[in-house]
């Protein structure tokens, strides 16, 4: 079976079920803390698949990792579904599809700007706005990082989209030009 389609069902089951709890919003939360996680420490994801390691252990390092307290009786129900039906290891994929679906639902976008240099908070004001303004009444989650090899200019991701506003991509396409002709 498609390793996608699993974790996807598994997180459209619990996001119908958090919406039943009223824990859809902080279960967003959760599973964006354990995301980060995943991605600050890559040995995590080699510890949920090692079958020597208990599955206890793992749901209380899942607990760690997602920051998680005694109050959220959606996610204790969740990683008890996991345990039960041997998934633990899929907790990352699920955690991902989680975040898409709710996004998906609430009108989120991702943002990530990407600068040559570090954009003085004037200038990422003004950006933001304009971002806002293309997202048809969406709200968005910004992030900012600086990548010194643009040369200048940046390069604004909205989910799938992309705007190349660079100087190393018209350096790019002028030498796409230039060898074409």
């Amino acid at each position: 079976m498609n390793e996608g389609l699993i974790p996807r069902r598994y997180a459209k089951a619990l996001y119908k079920y958090a919406i039943e709890k009223g824990q859809d919003k902080p279960m967003y939360g959760l599973m964006q803390h354990l995301c980060d996680a995943f991605a600050a420490d890559a040995t995590l994801q080699e510890v949920m698949g090692n079958p020597f390691i208990a599955a206890d252990d793992k749901v209380k390092l899942l607990n760690i990792a997602s920051g998680a307290d005694d109050s959220q009786t959606c996610f204790a129900d969740f990683l008890k579904l996991l345990v039960a039906n041997k998934r633990i290891s899929s907790a990352r994929s699920i955690a991902l599809a989680y975040q898409a679906i709710y996004r998906k639902a609430n009108n989120i976008y991702l943002v990530e700007v990407v600068s040559a240099s570090p954009m003085d908070s004037a200038d990422e004001a003004r950006l933001k706005k304009l971002i806002e303004g293309h997202l048809n009444g969406g709200t968005m989650e910004f992030s900012q990082r600086v990548d010194e090899q643009l040369i200048g200019g940046f390069v604004v991701n909205i989910d799938s989209e992309r705007l190349d506003a660079s100087v190393q991509n018209e350096l790019k396409q002028l030498r796409l030009n230039l060898l074409r002709k």
